[in-house]
């Protein structure tokens, strides 16, 4: 596929999709304490935006704010700097983030802005780096980056860079995010996760019964994620996506999706959003 060429004077607005886990087992953990994990991701067609624009004084600016989260801490600006180490560049960027996906939700927001922002400045700045690359520049900045870096429907191994492509039918979503953000940290600390499950083989995960290991905890340390997950489970085979603490439940149709979103209790944040398969950045890179 042949891109057009981008105008380093004009803003560069990309995508940063939303993902969510179908399914998250941890089946073990390594002697410098990481948990290593099964799970299989898929992107849905709703996220966060980002907007671009190339300096030619090698400066990396956040251009909005994100409460809670300096600048320097932020894995866009993380991601620029990584990327300008990794290839030598010479230039900068600003950098926004219009923020769609909810923080602590497990829908992978940081990552995926991260990702974007590693796929269209390789882009931008010319840097000609391989998806292989990015993919490990990704990986020091969040476990879930080189995800995104890899671009489509995957299952997923070790501590989640393992990366196999993986198919799975279309559906919609309704996706409901709970009134609290849960920290991973806490997650993954706490001594009453399941961290022994059985390993699957990819071929076969689709006919296992999987779930999410990390939601049984979630659901006691959150009772908003409990209340929920009763709700939507009421529809459909809810699940929690992630460390928590949003839900989600495949639909055939959107319709379905639709009216099922359109009973939640009132003043929930609910929303409908479909599988997607290719991350909209996945041919601007090689490999």
């Amino acid at each position: 596929m042949t891109l057009p060429d981008l105008d380093p004077a004009q803003p560069l607005r990309v995508p940063a999709p939303a993902k969510i886990n179908l399914f998250l087992h941890i089946v073990g953990r390594r002697p410098d304490g990481y948990h290593l994990l099964q799970t299989a991701f898929r992107m849905l067609d709703w996220g966060d935006e980002i907007t671009l624009r190339r300096r030619d004084d090698g400066l990396i600016l956040r251009t909005t704010d994100v409460p809670g989260v300096p600048a320097e801490a932020d894995l866009v600006v993380r991601a620029a700097r990584a990327l300008q180490a990794a290839s030598g560049s010479a230039f900068g960027a600003e950098i926004g983030v219009l923020k769609r996906i909810p923080m602590g939700g497990g829908l992978g927001g940081g990552s995926s802005d991260a990702a974007s922002v590693l796929l269209a400045l390789n882009r931008l700045w010319g840097c000609g780096l391989s998806r292989r690359a990015l993919q490990e520049i990704g990986l020091k900045l969040g476990a879930d980056v080189p995800f995104f870096v890899f671009g489509e429907t995957a299952f997923a191994e070790g501590v989640g860079e393992a990366l196999s492509p993986l198919a799975v039918p279309p559906a919609w979503y309704v996706v409901v995010a709970p009134p609290v953000s849960v920290p991973t940290a806490e997650i993954f600390s706490a001594k009453e996760l399941t961290r022994d499950t059985e390993i699957l083989i990819m071929q076969g995960f689709a006919a296992h019964k999987t779930r999410n290991d990390m939601q049984a905890v979630v659901c006691v340390k959150y009772p908003e994620v409990a209340e929920s997950l009763e709700w939507l489970s009421q529809y459909g085979d809810a699940r929690m996506s992630g460390s928590g603490a949003c839900l989600f439940a495949p639909f055939d149709t959107e319709g379905q999706a639709r009216q099922v979103a359109a009973s939640a209790p009132s003043g929930w944040k609910v929303w409908v959003a479909r599988g997607l398969d290719r991350h909209p950045l996945k041919d601007w890179v090689a490999g």
